[in-house]
């Protein structure tokens, strides 16, 4: 849809495209970011934005969409509440809601219909861990993308820990998906009215009509709080499911975690004539494997949410034995899908919780799992740190801290070196040696005239400053990647002041060993293949334009820092790793000045000045890595994809529930990938199947892509930064609990 006469040309600094649609509180529209990647942002009616009670509303609105921001929602990517007129702006998600495809197409069936299911209570059970009731779950509220549905529109959702905000003289919510409690007492409103208008909203999926339809809103609302529903057109399996939740009383509803064991035990077609929806040896929707890896029954089994007592205790009424048959194949599939994938979880053959065909990695002595935060330069802008293990600490840095040093064995902060300027997105430590530390320091905003940053080495036993020196670098136009300082052997490798060569010091003493001016008309950035350097280079009117389309790469000489031959690279491309000595990169598909993904992958060989260059089959977006000869990206909403550099064949494609993460980094049999939230999820390496997955941990966003890996892995013990200066361990054979 077209922008009108009247609509804003940009909100926020986000150039409009089009309108997505308009409802009686606000407008959405479609936008960029200055790298391209699409947002939707609602701005609220001009009429409302004097209103102090809607605004307090919109404040809940963004703060809850904000806590759920997960694999099954959209992301918040900016927001001002506080605005003239208050928007908030969330990754896009394309596709068509619940209601455009029921009304172009008609029912679902089959598979879409239980994968649809599923998903929705997947939804939910995120967005009730973290606190917040959705409590307006309707069909123009679900988008159906490619990688699953969405719930969005948290316009009139709440916090658990907060006061109902009702709007004086209006019904908040919509009659023919609301519980029967919404209706009569919406201050009492908690996670099982959710539960109640999934089933609602399933049945209008599977029906093409609500269960409690009538002539009027009015009769529709007697009908929820009063009389049975209309199942007769449901499929027998999904009726089984939906009937229990709804239930008119929310404490004979099942959980969102219950109703998750129902659901992922129905049969793929769902038209089969079993009453209980639940057939022996039914095989598992394989993007949600990460959930079945149940303790066995000797292994103590986490209550679920809002319930004092395990999933297998005496339950209620009508639904106890389709539940308590679903428990009983979870067990046992479970166990069987940890087996066969080699990586973490629970035996279920003994219930002792050792890791299955993992690699015999120690944990750290005395090893406890822990959480610190470590306090920056700038106690008002928390900002992300990132790790390297040195034998028993972490040195960690970024932004607002210069580098600090955390014992694996407890957390415990040694030192802590703090940077006084303004933290710098993608900004974060350079690395370590044996004895040295190289982080950033940026210069305060009151300093003298002078370089925005330095490196800073410090020794790695006593905290103590050993040297500085100014770097002028701008790496991030060059690579894609902030790439100014890199650790190689015992030799650091900056950018100078001027931006104008490379200096490389001895890590400990800082004493110059050599300078290396860049070629003229080009500004540079270090890359390391190995024990190699390479320089990256682009023209000074590239990137005068943003536009670096033809990077070069030249060899150079670490003893001398002389320059080998040119190696060009047609089309624009960042870093992504090394295989086999060459420089693995991926290709920037470019539209129009827009960044939309990557469609290829290309090698640069250093030694023989070689480049090899493959299409992908399609343009991915993301945030890409390498780890054990293979590329992978992770996309914004939770899809991992994995790549074959030589070829660029996708090896496989896997759903998790982390949102927005970085990685991968292996270890112990495994690939990891973290969000800014704390998120964590464990995939095989071989095919990508969820080991296990972790809950947020820090109240960060997930908008920022192209970040560098957050988990750092010592022997069997992971340690992870998170945002606001988190960082937190645990043994990867007892991952945190979720729920």
């Amino acid at each position: 849809m077209s922008l009108r006469a009247g609509d804003p040309a940009e909100i926020g600094g986000y150039p409009l495209e089009a309108r997505l649609g308009s409802g009686g509180m606000g407008t959405v529209f479609l936008a960029r970011t200055s790298s391209g990647r699409p947002v939707a942002i609602k701005l609220i009616h001009q009429q409302f934005a004097g209103d102090s009670e809607f605004r307090t509303r919109f404040r809940q609105e963004v703060e809850a969409a904000r806590r759920v921001s997960g694999a099954f929602t959209a992301a918040v990517v900016d927001a001002a509440p506080e605005a003239e007129q208050p928007w908030m702006a969330t990754a896009y998600i394309g596709g068509p809601t619940l209601a455009q495809r029921i009304a172009d197409e008609g029912p679902l069936s089959g598979a879409g219909l239980r994968s649809l299911a599923i998903g929705l209570a997947e939804a939910l059970r995120d967005i009730h861990r973290v606190g917040v009731v959705h409590r307006d779950l309707k069909p123009s509220n679900v988008v159906l993308s490619d990688e699953g549905p969405r719930v969005i529109d948290f316009g009139i959702s709440r916090a658990a820990d907060q006061q109902t905000l009702t709007m004086t003289g209006r019904v908040i919510g919509t009659p023919p998906f609301m519980s029967p409690e919404q209706l009569q007492a919406p201050r009492g409103v908690g996670p099982r009215s959710d539960v109640f208008s999934l089933g609602t909203l399933l049945v209008y999926a599977a029906t093409g009509h609500g269960p409690f339809d009538a002539d009027s809103p009015y009769l529709t609302a007697y009908q929820v709080v009063h009389e049975e529903p209309s199942l007769d057109a449901v499929p027998a399996a999904l009726r089984t499911v939906v009937e229990p939740c709804l239930a008119k009383e929310p404490e004979d509803r099942p959980s969102t975690d219950e109703l998750l064991e129902l659901l992922r035990d129905l049969p793929a077609d769902l038209g089969g004539p079993e009453a209980d929806g639940c057939t022996a040896g039914r095989t598992r929707d394989v993007l949600t494997q990460h959930h079945l890896a149940t303790p066995a029954p000797s292994a103590p089994v986490p209550a679920p949410e809002g319930t004092g007592s395990p999933v297998g205790r005496t339950l209620r009424g009508r639904w106890r034995p389709v539940l308590a048959a679903a428990v009983a194949v979870a067990a046992i599939g479970g166990g069987v899908a940890v087996l066969r994938s080699g990586g973490f979880g629970e035996n279920a053959a003994d219930g002792k919780g050792r890791t299955v065909a993992a690699p015999a990695a120690p944990l750290p002595a005395g090893f406890q799992p822990w959480r610190v935060t470590v306090p920056g330069g700038r106690e008002d802008i928390p900002d992300e740190l990132r790790c390297v293990a040195r034998g028993d600490a972490v040195f960690c840095g970024g932004g607002g801290v210069v580098a600090t040093r955390i014992g694996v064995r407890d957390g415990s902060r040694a030192w802590t070196v703090k940077s006084p300027g303004v933290p710098v997105q993608g900004m974060h430590m350079v690395g370590a040696t044996d004895d040295t530390v190289l982080g950033f320091r940026i210069a305060a905003q009151d300093a003298p005239q002078g370089p925005s940053d330095e490196v800073v080495a410090i020794d790695a036993d006593s905290g103590k400053e050993l040297w500085s020196a100014p770097s002028g670098a701008q790496s991030t136009a060059v690579t894609g990647r902030t790439r100014d300082a890199v650790v190689l052997g015992s030799t650091v490798v900056t950018v100078d002041a001027s931006d104008s060569a490379f200096e490389a010091r001895e890590a400990h003493s800082g004493e110059l060993a050599w300078t290396a001016p860049f070629p003229a008309g080009s500004r540079c950035a270090p890359v390391p293949v190995g024990n190699v350097l390479l320089a990256m280079c682009a023209t000074d009117a590239e990137l005068d334009a943003s536009a670096v389309r033809h990077p070069v790469f030249h060899p150079l000489d670490r003893a001398t820092g002389s320059w080998g031959r040119a190696i060009a690279l047609d089309g624009p491309a960042v870093p992504v790793g090394v295989t086999g000595g060459r420089l693995v990169l991926l290709g920037e598909h470019i539209e129009g000045t827009g960044f939309t993904g990557y469609d290829m992958v290309a090698q640069v060989d250093p030694a023989s000045g070689k480049v090899t260059r493959a299409r992908l089959a399609t343009t991915y977006a993301g945030t890409p890595g390498m780890a054990d000869g293979t590329v992978y990206v992770s996309g914004q909403t939770g899809r991992v994809t994995a790549l074959d550099p030589a070829t660029g064949r996708t090896k496989w494609s896997r759903q998790t529930s982390v949102e927005g993460a970085s990685g991968p980094v292996a270890g112990n049999g495994a690939l990891f990938f973290s969000s800014a939230t704390g998120r964590v999820v464990a995939l095989s390496p071989s095919d990508g199947t969820t080991l296990w997955a972790t809950d947020p941990r820090a109240d960060g966003l997930t908008g920022e892509e192209g970040a560098s890996p957050r988990v750092t892995v010592v022997g069997r013990a992971v340690v992870v930064a998170a945002d606001r200066n988190t960082l937190f361990a645990f043994d990867t054979r007892h991952p945190p609990k979720s729920g």
